[in-house]
């Protein structure tokens, strides 16, 4: 069996730097005020390719922090 460890994946696709930039700061901060009410998730940035992102709210990153990961 398989344990969820995640609630909310958010998706960014991107095709430029600026578009990159603000689509991450975006679902980073969406996920952070859906991290913040139990205190007990951190959120995970994972680049699986050149353009797309996925931004996770996540129960192996410490409470405040961002880490990010290479999927590709």
């Amino acid at each position: 069996m398989s344990e969820n460890t995640t609630d909310l994946v958010l998706e960014v696709t991107a095709t430029d730097k600026a578009s990159m930039d603000s689509g991450l700061d975006s679902a980073v901060q969406i996920a952070r005020e859906h991290a913040m009410p139990d205190g007990r998730r951190g959120i995970l940035v994972t680049r699986h390719g050149a353009e797309f992102f996925t931004v996770a709210v996540s129960e192996h990153v410490p409470f405040g922090l961002t880490q990010e990961k290479l999927a590709w």
